[in-house]
């Protein structure tokens, strides 16, 4: 999933950029509220991350213009500004929520969870059910444990995809191979560790080897 942060704070920036990385998000990160504005109209995001005091056009602003273009993401604001009728002036504009600092990588990575979770139970969410009690959506190819959402990286959820859309069947290590890492030189060593990559996020079950013939998750 993608998330733009806007704060113009560089150790804000920088940490908060770092913490959603480890949590398996792709991250493009501004201090600038016209060059998020334009990353916002010419890329797909999941989530917005926006400071309001920030240079050039503030969270305000830019969020005026997101839901005057019928942009679909939710927003989450980062202030520290505690006056109420800034806080009900965002949510008039129609943020989903606010992180006001000083805040901990914990209470981040909560509010991230939480606000893409309930913004994505009210869309039209394709929900695949897998076995040990996870499910896969689609939409956005994220893989969740009731209604909490599995950290993956970028390696990790292409094989999640390739094992989701061949459910039921073995694949082999060279389709997983093509399709996870494409051209690049890897070998039988690298795929096994990132099928127990996965097996660690979920449960030992959740994979199935076969020697010789490949691996699947069952329907």
């Amino acid at each position: 999933m993608k998330i733009l942060l806007l704060e113009d704070d560089y150790t804000y920036n920088e940490s908060i950029k770092e913490s959603l990385e480890e949590m398996g998000y792709e991250v493009d990160a501004f201090d600038d509220g016209l060059q998020a504005l334009d990353a916002l109209f010419e890329k797909h995001y999941h989530l917005a991350l926006l400071d309001i005091r920030v240079p050039h056009m503030d969270g305000y602003e830019i969020l005026k213009e997101i839901r005057k273009a019928k942009l679909d993401l939710p927003i989450i604001f980062i202030t520290s500004l505690t006056d109420i009728n800034n806080l009900s002036l965002g949510y008039e504009l129609g943020c989903n929520d606010y992180l006001r600092k000083p805040f901990s990588l914990k209470e981040l990575q909560y509010r991230v969870s939480q606000t893409l979770k309930s913004y994505h139970l009210h869309s039209t969410l394709d929900v695949i059910p897998l076995s040990c009690g996870f499910s896969y959506h689609s939409d956005d190819q994220s893989l969740w444990f009731e209604n909490m959402q599995v950290n993956l990286s970028n390696f990790e959820r292409k094989l999640l995809f390739v094992l989701v859309k061949n459910r039921g069947n073995f694949i082999s290590t060279e389709l997983i191979h093509e399709y996870v890492w494409e051209d690049k030189e890897v070998g039988d060593n690298d795929i096994r560790m990132l099928i127990k990559k996965l097996r660690d996020k979920t449960d030992k079950e959740f994979i199935i080897t076969a020697k010789g013939i490949g691996y699947k998750i069952e329907k």
